[in-house]
């Protein structure tokens, strides 16, 4: 495929994500990255939950494991920016396309992102909440994708969007699914997977 047509296809992608923000709060799509790139990092995500190099994260600006746990129960690893993982890097391509377009197209003044993998064990959860600090208003937009093989709507571990109204919106984390919304006002659920562990990798897109 041409340089131009990868170009067209990427702005295609990111203002179907754009389009579904504006719509309906929040953006769906597939093809954010390639199905070689999705299975890259489930590859290395499972190496480094293997190799214990996966943490508890924090709720906020500090962090008590005891009181977390009981909000959320994932292990993460943050992605460095010098990565020189060739999966980490389309990743990372991928979101500064994504952050110019905007910029571009919708003056949103971003100038930075981070992202981490996350790993929920069978039964883990995350109860409902925003993706922004009281403290810190940085967090413009969240970004998740998700990396499970062959993800069934009976495996349970949906993403629950509120919405207006006391709409609900839930969304299953199937593999090169890709969700986009606005950090601080959408609030959100990850619900449990009883069977299987639940893989994907979050981040914020940010202006500091």
């Amino acid at each position: 495929m041409s340089e131009e047509n990868l170009t067209g296809q990427y702005e295609e992608t990111y203002e179907s994500l754009i389009e579904g923000l504006l719509n309906q709060g929040f953006g769906v799509r597939h093809n954010l990255l390639d199905e070689t790139t999705i299975v890259a990092l489930r590859t290395n995500l499972l190496a480094h939950y293997a190799a214990g190099e996966m943490y508890p994260a924090g709720i906020g600006r500090k962090f008590d494991f005891q009181q977390n746990a009981e909000v959320r129960g994932d292990v993460i690893k943050w992605i460095e920016k010098d990565s020189t993982d060739p999966a980490e890097l389309i990743l990372m391509d991928k979101i500064r396309s994504f952050i110019e377009y905007l910029n571009r197209t919708c003056y949103t003044g971003i100038n930075d992102f981070e992202f981490h993998y996350a790993y929920y064990k069978p039964g883990s959860f995350y109860k409902r909440h925003l993706d922004q600090f009281k403290s810190d208003r940085g967090r413009l937009f969240s970004l998740v994708t998700y990396l499970n093989d062959d993800w069934q709507e009976s495996d349970g571990g949906n993403l629950s969007i509120y919405l207006k109204d006391d709409i609900k919106e839930d969304l299953y984390p199937i593999a090169g699914r890709t969700v986009f919304f606005k950090s601080d006002e959408i609030e959100h659920e990850v619900y449990a997977a009883p069977n299987r562990f639940r893989l994907s990798i979050a981040g914020w897109l940010k202006r500091v």
